[in-house]
């Protein structure tokens, strides 16, 4: 008897695939989170202390909010092209 490969499991059983799916999203916020971390850390951490600063406090949290701002748009634009390509893709079918 053959071994089924990941992605065969995962189109036959519907709760594996959303375990995988959900898995991969928690992976993919956490990987946003380090670079946002690892971003910031760099642009406004000039030399660590026992306390943040107030210009060091301000500038992390408008890295965080641009940060978050331009993955919103990212992800938006992303899924408005989807859209337009799914819709031309089904006006070719008619």
């Amino acid at each position: 008897m053959e071994a089924s490969s990941p992605t065969d499991l995962s189109v036959s059983d519907p709760q594996l695939q959303h375990f995988i799916e959900v898995e991969t999203q928690k992976q993919r916020f956490q990987q946003l989170v380090h670079q946002m971390t690892e971003l910031c850390w760099e642009k406004c951490m000039d030399k660590p202390g026992p306390k943040l600063d107030s210009r060091a406090e301000t500038c992390f949290v408008n890295c965080v909010e641009r940060f978050i701002d331009t993955s919103q748009f990212i992800l938006n634009r992303l899924e408005q092209t989807q859209k337009s390509k799914s819709a031309f893709s089904e006006s070719l079918t008619d």
